[in-house]
C-alpha cells in the first residue's frame, strides 16, 4: 500500500539508520571490524549497508541492498582489504527511496580531497538546501537528504582551512536530526546536531577510537565505551589523538527522540547516561501504575515490548510469562514492500504459547500502535489461541503527529489514534480494554539521562520549526517525479 509515494507503514516504527566509525593506531582489518559493528546495529536498518575503507588516503567502498550479511560476501569484505579507518553504515530509507544509489556511505571526490559521510536522522531544510546547490552547478545522484548534508560541507571546504572547520560552517545551514560519521583522507570525524536527536557514542580500542550509533557496537567489537557525542559537538580524530570542538554546544535545548529509549536501540545499549533496558522496565511499572487491571498474566510482544511486560508484571504482582516465539529468521515487518507481504510475515513472525494464554485474562504489552494492522492480527492470534480476554497496554502516547526528525510517521491520516477515543481503537483492535503511558510519565522514563526529550509525535510541540502546509515527503516525491 502507498500514500504520498511512500510505503504505509504496518504496524513497526521505522528508524532511519546506524553509524559506525573507526580510526586504528595500525594498519589492520578495519572492514571485519567495522562489519560486527554493523552486525550489532542492524536493528536500526535493514535495507541496505556499506563500508568505505581508507588506506593511506586510497578509499574503497562497498555497499549494497539489503542486510549487513547479504551485502558483504567473504569476497567483498576482502576486497576492502585491511586500512587505518573505516565507516559503515546500516540503512533505513526515512528521506529517499530504498536503491543500491541511496545505500551508505557516501563517497565523495572534490577538489581539496576526498569524504565519506554516513548520517542518522532527516533533514527539515533538506529541499531548500538541495535546491540551493542545485542552482549552483551541483549534481545530485540520489534522493537521499544525506547528499544535501554532503554536498553542504564540500561547498563550505572550498574556502573553509580544514575539513572540520567545513563540518561547522556547514552546521550553520542544515537543520534537524543528524548524527554523522565523516572520513576524510586524514581524519575520522563524529558530528552530533545540536538538538542531540539521535545518540552517537565513542569508545576506545588498543589506543584508536570507535564512533557508533549504539554502545552496543562498541561492545561487540571489543571497545571500550568513553562517553557520549554531546549535542552540537564536533569530535575530531587524527595523528595526533582526539580532540573536541564545541562552538555549537549549547545552542538550544536538547531534545533526544524517546523512541530511542521505547524502541528503537537495543536493550543492552547505555544512551546519553541511561540504560535501554531500565527504561523500559520503568515504562512498564508506569503503565502498571496508570493502567491497572485485573489479569491472569502478562506478556510482551518481541522484542521492545518485553522489558516493559517485565516491569508491568513486578509492579502489578501479575505474573509475567512467555507468550510469543519470535521467528528470529525473519527480519522485521517493515521491509517487505507490498502490504500483502507485509501481512505474511507478521504470521509468520510471531506465534502465540497456545498453553501459556489457553483460559487466561492476558495482558499483552506493545511499545507503540502506529496504524494498529499488527496490533489487531496479533490480539486475534491471542483469541484464537485460547485467551478469555486482551487487555492491551502500550508503553508510549499515542501517536498524533507526524515525526520529522527521523521516525516514519509520515502523516495524521494513518495514525490510529487520531480523532478516535481509546475506547474506540480498543474496539477496532479487537481488546477488551486499552492503556497508553502518559505524556508525563514518558519524560521520567531514562533516569540519569542528561538530555531532554522530543515528543512532538505525541504532542505536536516540534523543538525546531517544521512545514505543516505542505506534505512531509514532498522533498523525495518531487525528486522522483523529475
Amino acid at each position: 500500500m502507498q500514500s504520498n509515494g511512500r510505503p504505509i507503514p504496518e504496524g513497526d516504527l521505522h528508524e532511519a539508520c546506524g553509524v559506525f566509525g573507526v580510526r586504528a593506531t595500525r594498519e589492520q582489518d578495519v572492514a571485519g571490524l567495522t562489519y560486527r559493528g554493523l552486525f550489532a546495529l542492524q536493528h536500526r536498518g535493514q535495507e541496505s549497508a556499506g563500508i568505505a575503507v581508507n588506506d593511506d588516503g586510497v578509499i574503497t567502498c562497498h555497499k549494497d541492498v539489503g542486510l549487513v550479511s547479504e551485502a558483504f560476501t567473504p569476497e567483498a569484505l576482502q576486497r576492502l582489504g585491511e586500512g587505518t579507518m573505516a565507516v559503515g553504515h546500516v540503512r533505513y530509507a526515512t528521506t529517499g527511496s530504498k536503491s543500491r544509489a541511496n545505500a551508505q556511505p557516501l563517497f565523495i571526490n572534490h577538489v581539496k580531497g576526498s569524504m565519506v559521510l554516513a548520517h542518522n536522522g532527516n533533514l527539515t531544510n533538506a529541499a531548500e538546501l538541495r535546491e540551493k546547490l542545485e542552482l549552483t552547478g551541483a549534481i545530485f545522484h540520489t534522493t537521499s537528504d544525506t547528499e544535501v548534508i554532503a554536498y553542504t560541507i564540500t561547498s563550505q571546504r572550498l574556502r573553509a582551512p580544514s575539513i572540520e572547520a567545513a563540518v561547522s560552517a556547514a552546521m550553520n545551514e542544515i537543520q534537524g536530526a543528524y548524527s554523522l560519521v565523516i572520513m576524510s583522507s586524514q581524519k575520522l570525524i563524529a558530528v552530533r546536531d545540536p538538538h542531540g536527536f539521535r545518540p552517537l557514542c565513542i569508545g576506545v580500542l588498543d589506543g584508536g577510537y570507535v564512533f557508533a550509533s549504539e554502545s552496543c557496537a562498541l561492545d561487540a567489537v571489543g571497545a571500550h565505551f568513553l562517553r557520549d557525542v554531546d549535542p552540537g559537538e564536533i569530535v575530531v580524530v587524527d595523528k595526533d589523538g582526539l580532540r573536541s570542538l564545541r562552538e555549537h554546544c549549547g545552542q538550544c535545548d536538547s531534545s533526544m527522540c524517546v523512541f530511542e529509549f521505547i524502541y528503537f536501540a537495543r536493550p543492552d545499549s547505555i544512551m546519553d547516561g541511561s540504560s535501554v533496558h531500565e527504561a523500559r522496565l520503568r515504562a512498564g511499572a508506569f503503565l502498571a501504575l496508570e493502567h491497572p487491571v485485573q489479569a491472569d498474566i502478562v506478556i510482551g510482544v518481541p522484542d521492545s515490548g518485553i522489558d516493559a511486560a517485565i516491569g508491568y508484571a513486578r509492579q502489578s504482582g501479575i505474573p509475567y510469562g512467555i507468550g510469543f516465539v519470535k521467528n528470529k529468521y525473519i527480519a522485521r515487518t517493515f521491509i517487505a514492500p507490498g502490504q500483502q507481504v507485509r501481512e505474511d510475515k507478521v504470521r509468520i513472525k510471531l506465534n502465540p504459547i497456545a498453553s501459556a494464554v489457553r483460559g487466561k485474562r492476558v495482558v499483552m504489552i506493545d511499545d507503540s500502535i502506529v496504524r494498529g494492522t499488527t496490533s489487531a492480527r496479533i490480539v486475534r492470534l491471542l483469541r484464537d489461541a485460547g485467551a478469555s480476554e486482551v487487555h492491551i497496554r502500550v508503553s508510549a502516547p499515542p501517536f498524533l503527529n507526524p515525526c520529522y526528525f527521523g521516525t516514519d510517521i509520515d502523516s495524521r491520516d494513518h495514525l490510529i489514534a487520531c480523532g478516535r477515543t481509546t475506547e474506540e481503537i480498543a474496539r477496532m483492535l479487537g481488546a477488551d480494554s486499552l492503556g497508553y503511558l502518559s505524556v508525563d510519565s514518558v519524560h521520567k522514563l531514562a533516569a540519569g539521562c542528561k538530555l531532554r526529550f522530543c515528543d512532538g509525535c505525541f504532542t505536536g510541540n516540534y523543538p525546531v520549526p517544521v512545514s505543516r502546509v505542505r506534505e512531509k515527503y514532498r522533498f523525495e516525491q518531487k525528486l522522483e517525479r523529475d
